[in-house]
């Protein structure tokens, strides 16, 4: 056949026929393309939501790892202050009986110039000892007068003592000592019933 002339009706026909079959064949190709889209979309959007939960899963993990680090921080700080604080309670609790025996020592009263004399430098012994503990944060803890408190005072005995108010301290036994705001031993004391 040539290009010019024209088609005899079978031939038109035949053509007819083969371009219907080729439309048709392209709208079927193209009704499962879009089902196949919708699919791949669908397939997609639940991937999409898959890693977005995935996403927001690792991001909540990072924030609470902070979280944590930054606990841990703070609480190594607290405790570093705190040990620089109270670096020298175990050597002040180790000094304590030594003041008190510089005490009763010292509540001897010396006859004699020489008993002065030793007298006079076990008083400056005392003192320099005193002293260095208080540059450390050593304080002696208020008694006599005072209320008695649980958290600073240990009672020993209860009397009757006039001019004493109920529950008010009547003398100290042994001295109570505080580092800085830490009570380091409570003070042995007397209450007024």
């Amino acid at each position: 056949m040539k290009k010019d002339e024209p088609l005899s009706n079978e031939e038109t026909e035949t053509v007819n026929d083969e371009k219907q079959e080729e439309s048709t064949e392209e709208d079927t190709v193209e009704i499962i393309d879009n089902d196949t889209s919708d699919e791949a979309v669908s397939e997609d959007a639940q991937r999409i939501e898959e890693l977005e939960a995935e996403v927001l899963e690792w991001k909540n993990r990072s924030l609470r790892t902070q979280a944590d680090l930054d606990n841990v921080r703070k609480r190594a700080k607290d405790e570093k202050v705190k040990l620089e604080k109270y670096r020298a309670e175990k050597l002040l609790l180790g000094m304590m009986p030594a003041l008190d025996n510089f005490e009763r020592a010292l509540k001897a009263e010396p006859e004699g110039e020489e008993a002065k004399s030793i007298y006079k430098g076990v008083e400056m012994v005392f003192n320099q000892l005193k002293e260095a503990a208080e540059a450390e944060g050593l304080q002696e803890m208020p008694t006599v007068g005072e209320m008695f408190d649980p958290h600073y005072h240990q009672a020993v005995m209860q009397v009757e003592e006039e001019g004493f108010e109920s529950n008010q301290i009547v003398e100290e036994l042994q001295k109570g000592y505080l580092l800085k705001d830490k009570v380091l031993r409570p003070a042995m004391v007397k209450v007024n019933a």
